[in-house]
C-alpha cells in the first residue's frame, strides 16, 4: 500500500484538488495547500507551471502566468513538496504538468528528485501512452505513480495502451477540452466510467468542470474520486496571499458532499 492508494480505500469517493505551484506566490503556497488539507482534501495535485498549458483554461493558465511572473522555478516546486512532506507525511502529493519542465534536465534527475521531495504521483499532460519511455520508466524505478489521462474520445482498442504502464488511478477528463470550461453531462460520466472500470481496477477519478457540491456528490455516486481544480484557483486569484481561510471553508462544501455521495446511493 502506498499514500495514494490509501486514499481511495476510504468509504466515500476521494477529493483530489488542484492548485498551481507558486500563485499567487511560492511563499503563499504552502499556506494554501495546509488549507486544502484542513479542508478535507484526501489528495492534492501541484500544478508545475508551463508558458504553453494547452490543455487548461483561462482560470490556470492565468495561475501559470502569475506564478513565471512571480519567478517560480523547478528547485521552489521540490522545496514545497519537500517541505509539504515533512507537515502533512499521509497526505499524498501529485505533479501535474507538462514534459518540457519534467524533461529538460532528464527523466532520471527528475525522478530522483520526485522520491527525494516525497512526491507520490505525476501527471504529465503530453507524453502519451505510447511515449511511456520518455519518463515513465525513471517514475517506477523510483516507486512513483504515474498517472495517465483517459477522455470521452479515447475508444475501447486504446484504452489497454492507456492502462499500460499506469498506476495510482486514472484520471477521466470528462470533458473533450480545456479545465475550467463546461461540464460533461452526468449520464456520459457514469457510462465513461463503467467501461474504465471494466478495464482496470485502479480508481478512476473525474475531472474537468467540477465547481459545486452537488456536482461532486453526483459524480461521487460513481467514480472512485473526484478532481476540483479551476475552481480553487479562481479562489487564489480572487484572495490572493489571503486565500487560504476561503479555500479551506470551500473544500469543506466539497468534502461533505462526498462523504454523502455513498449514502445516497446505497
Amino acid at each position: 500500500m502506498t499514500r495514494l492508494s490509501d486514499a481511495f480505500i476510504a468509504d466515500r469517493p476521494a477529493l483530489i484538488c488542484f492548485i498551481t505551484a507558486g500563485d499567487p506566490s511560492v511563499a503563499a503556497t504552502p499556506a494554501i495547500l495546509d488549507a486544502l488539507v484542513e479542508g478535507g482534501a484526501d489528495v492534492i495535485e501541484l500544478g508545475m507551471p508551463f508558458t504553453d498549458p494547452m490543455a487548461d483554461g483561462p482560470a490556470i493558465q492565468a495561475a501559470n502566468i502569475r506564478a513565471l511572473g512571480g519567478g517560480v522555478t523547478t528547485a521552489d516546486i521540490l522545496r514545497i513538496a519537500t517541505d509539504f512532506r515533512a507537515r502533512h507525511p499521509l497526505t499524498p502529493l501529485v505533479l501535474m504538468g507538462y514534459a518540457n519542465p519534467m524533461l529538460r534536465r532528464g527523466p532520471e534527475w527528475f525522478a530522483t528528485a520526485l522520491r527525494d521531495a516525497g512526491v507520490d504521483g505525476v501527471i504529465c499532460v503530453d507524453v502519451p501512452p505510447e511515449e511511456d519511455d520518455a519518463l515513465g520508466p525513471q517514475l517506477r524505478a523510483m516507486g512513483i505513480d504515474l498517472i495517465r489521462l483517459a477522455t470521452p474520445t479515447t475508444r475501447d482498442k486504446r484504452i489497454s495502451d492507456v492502462l499500460n504502464g499506469a498506476s495510482g488511478f486514472i484520471y477521466y477528463v470528462s470533458v473533450a477540452g480545456i479545465t475550467g470550461k463546461q461540464q460533461a453531462q452526468q449520464a456520459s460520466i457514469e457510462e465513461a466510467v463503467t467501461r474504465l472500470k471494466q478495464a482496470t481496477d485502479l480508481p478512476v477519478a473525474v475531472g474537468f468542470g467540477v465547481r459545486t457540491p452537488e456536482q461532486a456528490r453526483a459524480i461521487g455516486r460513481v467514480a472512485d474520486g473526484v478532481v476540483v481544480g479551476s475552481a480553487i484557483v479562481e479562489i487564489v486569484a480572487k484572495h490572493g496571499a489571503a486565500a487560504p481561510a476561503s479555500v479551506a471553508a470551500y473544500i469543506q462544501t466539497l468534502s461533505a458532499a462526498l462523504a454523502d455521495a455513498r449514502k445516497v446511493s446505497a
